[in-house]
């Protein structure tokens, strides 16, 4: 059953994250699946609270989807997960969004020309760290004096992204002799840059722009949606471009940093 639920989900991360969540939860309970109750979650739940908010409200999220598939399956006769509430969490969205000055910062402080179009690729296109090192040659597309780009992205959903001219050109000098089935960001030795070794990338380009430890790959798609917003971009395409699967989490963004308020009006 855990197989069967785990391989429900596309993305390799989310299945990893999920598998130790869940490996957690059978540590604790030591019974089999058909045996847990309500108060096998909730004190489950109990032990978690040494936990980030975050952590927990994930490692519950595992168990009470596992469980709800197992129901729905005829597995089990209750969904003796679904009256457990989720911990409240933080939205913490407006610390890991960075102004243009510091990613335009970290951009012009990467001199290796792959990692300087790469991490403009993200941060332009608003990509998914999965998504630029699965980028192909055949995946980019001539258009007028630019080109766009086919992203296969979260849940199987593939997207095309317009690329500017200057980044266009930026991308086309890395190919080459490169075929249309070569990566368009390559390893040293050959085939696509793993993301661990993106990360390192971006970790050094933040620490050259005096930027704070914790900025990742992900920054750059959080700060490529809010800055596109801020700027006058519609909502949907902004959604559309970023792959996301509702308006609401788009416009998240708007809300984690407003550019008006109640106290632009108010003397205090």
């Amino acid at each position: 059953m855990v197989a069967l639920w785990l391989r429900g989900y596309r993305s390799p991360h989310t299945r990893r994250g999920y598998a130790i969540d869940v490996t957690a939860f059978r540590a604790f309970a030591v019974m089999p699946l058909a045996a847990v109750t309500v108060r096998v979650i909730q004190a489950f739940a109990v032990s978690l609270e040494h936990l980030a908010a975050a952590t927990a409200a994930r490692r519950l999220s595992a168990v009470k989807s596992l469980i709800a598939l197992a129901h729905r399956l005829g597995y089990l006769p209750f969904d003796v997960g679904a009256v457990i509430m989720l911990p409240a969490i933080k939205d913490t969205l407006a610390e890991r969004i960075l102004s243009e000055w510091q990613v335009q910062r970290m951009l012009e402080l990467v001199r290796r020309p792959r990692d300087a179009a790469m991490l403009r690729m993200i941060y332009g296109c608003g990509l998914r760290i999965s998504e630029a090192c699965g980028l192909l040659w055949r995946d980019l597309t001539p258009r007028d004096d630019a080109g766009q780009a086919n992203v296969f992205g979260k849940g199987g959903k593939t997207r095309a992204i317009l690329l500017s001219k200057s980044l266009w050109d930026r991308i086309i000098t890395l190919r080459g002799s490169a075929g249309l089935d070569d990566h368009v960001f390559r390893a040293r030795y050959g085939g696509g840059l793993d993301p661990s070794r993106v990360h390192q990338i971006v970790k050094a380009a933040a620490k050259r722009a005096g930027l704070s430890a914790a900025v990742s790959a992900h920054w750059l798609r959080h700060a490529a949606c809010s800055h596109a917003l801020s700027r006058g971009a519609p909502v949907h395409v902004v959604q559309s471009s970023l792959g996301h699967s509702s308006l609401t989490t788009t416009t998240r963004y708007s809300h984690a940093r407003p550019d008006d308020s109640i106290s632009k009006y108010l003397v205090a």
